[in-house]
């Protein structure tokens, strides 16, 4: 049995309301995600789900607990370390694709691999490819601006993707896109997910993309269950 891309154990997060009182977000969260696997996150509104993928991808540090990646332990690492993980090892799509408004649908792709050291014949190679096989081979010249949302997201997908990452991790991937759009970018995930080189993570209310998923589970009162009735589902 195949060791897991990432695991972890015990996660709590807690922050601070404005008047000092702590906020409970995770209490003790376990999860084991392994090499090929896609597993969908579900839950309410402000249960968490965001957090947790923050924590997961090294955006943010729990209060408590341990996160490894690759076997490598992001308590173990620190600074220009943990950066360089996050960059080669971890790919992040988001509701809204964050692209830069003033490079082109390429540029945008390149930019990982030139910020991991890359040379830019490449890097430009390699986005060039990625794109391709996600259907944009003509709008490799176009800015944001001259793309329809969906193929907005598509770059933002290929951007995650390019480095050739062991996890993806999706916040509500379709959530800005209309429905045609969205079961477009939920057909490109489960291609994603299928290939098997690996683990995809997505946090999702939406029902059609939670069910292509190997697995679900459920965010509900800081730890991670599997989900109990349509409320798991619900905004």
């Amino acid at each position: 049995m195949s060791s897991p891309v990432l695991q972890a154990t015990g996660l709590h997060k807690t922050y601070r309301g404005g008047d000092g009182s702590p906020i409970h977000v995770l209490s003790g969260v376990d999860l084991s995600v392994a090499p090929g696997e896609f597993l969908a996150i579900v839950g309410a509104s402000g249960s968490g789900k965001s957090t947790l993928l923050h924590l997961l991808g090294a955006l943010d540090a729990p209060t408590a607990g341990e996160i490894a990646l690759g076997g490598q332990r992001y308590s173990a690492l620190a600074g220009e370390r943990l950066d360089a993980l996050r960059n080669a090892k971890v790919g992040f799509v988001f509701q809204f694709h964050h692209l830069l408004r003033d490079f082109t649908a390429l540029e945008n792709v390149m930019m990982p691999l030139l910020i991991g050291g890359a040379e830019e014949a490449a890097a430009r190679l390699r986005a060039a490819g990625v794109l391709a096989q996600l259907g944009l081979r003509g709008r490799l010249t176009h800015r944001p601006a001259q793309l329809s949302g969906g193929e907005q997201q598509r770059v933002a997908v290929a951007r995650a993707l390019v480095t050739d990452p062991a996890l993806l991790l999706a916040d509500e991937p379709s959530g800005n896109l209309d429905p045609s759009n969205a079961a477009h970018l939920h057909d490109v995930l489960a291609a994603v997910a299928s290939d098997g080189a690996r683990a995809l993570v997505v946090v999702t209310h939406n029902r059609s993309l939670a069910e292509r998923a190997d697995r679900v589970l459920a965010l509900h009162e800081g730890v991670l269950a599997f989900p109990r009735g349509d409320e798991a589902m619900a905004p």
